[in-house]
């Protein structure tokens, strides 16, 4: 089956907070919502929901937890029990929610910047300690890469005077694109293990994979590690239906999900009832052959940035993300040589007329970097590229 990933749709005028920030003269390469039409079968579904005409309050239901648990056991052989599953509007709320319900006033939450914005901030809504691990970056000629820093790690756990009580992982990373390894993983919970953390993984890129790769969920390296991982999910990012918010929590451990749900209701999570619907089609395995497809079309994007970046944008290094369709560019030497004036966002953005991610929102590691959206039309892709390009001259 053919899916038209080259079709550019027309998004202005829809209120799209991507397409509506700035003028129409602005490429938007920003926000993490991609640029083509969810798969049929979740719009098929969607349109069965509006015909029916009514729009009232819904539970969860156990078709959807039953689903997302044979998703989890047919992409990992990973067994996860209905009861596990816990539906919530988003993995920002998951990860609020799983601080909120595991930690005491005081203690510490580990995070591994640059990382995905909200990571940076929820420690404060509960008066918590923010303990970074900083992830170290590794530069090659026009590409960089990253690493677990397990020193930093190390050193970052019960710092700050602070017990550490959770640790946020961001698994695939956002914005680096990283995949880790069963070596990686083994470390890093060691560490959790040792010093009795509970562990948040966010998994909300991990079937955006590109390449090849394979992703391992971080509660499936032990069955001790599954006692203390709470894992997020969600159809969003994969299926183009982020406004849909729908994310799953998969937490084990009873003890710990009894905690969480108490923390969801006293937060008023409450979930769409069309977005319940949309994860529905989207995890039954009706849209796989859909993204299939998409994987192949977001790794050839992937390989053209990377390329055009390496042949035509000398100054600029670019990651080659293993999953995600979320490229992280380091500008610094253009402006340590005075090539771009202010922050590279800011120059994109009012020489090249293309709107970028700024890289300091993603905390310490982000000063002079801008993140790229290439989930959009190949055409979309490379006039955005072209501008920038012609912004450098």
């Amino acid at each position: 089956m053919n899916f038209d990933f080259e079709r550019v749709i027309d998004r202005r005028g829809t209120n799209s907070a991507k397409w509506s920030l700035h003028g129409e003269d602005v490429l938007p390469l920003w926000v993490a919502d991609m640029d083509f039409a969810s798969p049929a079968p979740v719009q098929a579904a969607l349109r069965r929901s509006v015909e029916h005409g009514i729009f009232g309050y819904e539970f969860p239901s156990r078709e959807i937890r039953e689903t997302v648990a044979d998703r989890m056991k047919r992409l990992y052989h990973w067994r996860v029990l209905p009861e596990m599953v816990l539906a919530l509007p988003g993995v920002i709320a998951g990860f609020t929610a799983a601080v909120h319900s595991t930690c005491k006033a005081g203690q510490g939450v580990v995070i591994q910047p640059p990382v995905y914005p909200p990571f940076l901030s929820v420690h404060a809504n509960n008066a918590l300690v923010r303990q970074d691990a900083p992830l170290r970056k590794i530069t090659g000629d026009s590409t960089l890469r990253y690493e677990v820093d397990f020193n930093a790690f190390e050193q970052a756990v019960n710092s700050g005077n602070a017990k550490t009580g959770i640790f946020l992982f961001c698994h695939p990373h956002n914005p680096t694109g990283q995949v880790y390894s069963t070596t990686d993983l083994a470390r890093l919970a060691a560490t959790c293990m040792r010093n009795q953390m509970v562990i948040c993984s966010d998994e909300i890129h991990s079937e955006l994979l590109l390449g090849g790769q394979k992703h391992i969920p971080f509660a499936t390296l032990s069955p001790e590690i599954q006692e203390r991982t709470i894992t997020l999910v969600a159809p969003s990012k994969t299926f183009n239906i982020p406004g849909l918010y729908c994310a799953f929590a998969i937490i084990p451990n009873p003890d710990l999900r009894a905690h969480f749900k108490t923390t969801m209701e006293q937060m008023a999570m409450h979930v769409n009832s069309l977005g319940l619907v949309a994860a529905q089609a989207a995890f039954s395995g009706g849209c796989d052959d859909w993204l299939a497809a998409l994987r192949v079309y977001l790794t050839g994007n992937r390989d053209f940035l990377v390329e055009f970046v390496r042949k035509e944008m000398h100054g600029i290094k670019v990651t080659v993300p293993d999953a995600t369709y979320l490229a992280w560019l380091d500008c610094n030497e253009l402006s340590l040589s005075g090539r771009i004036t202010g922050t590279p966002q800011e120059h994109f953005l009012k020489q090249a007329k293309v709107c970028l991610s700024e890289g300091r929102e993603f905390g310490p590691g982000g000063e002079g970097f801008v993140r790229l959206n290439f989930g959009c039309p190949r055409r979309m892709l490379i006039e955005a590229l072209e501008r920038m390009k012609s912004s450098l001259v």
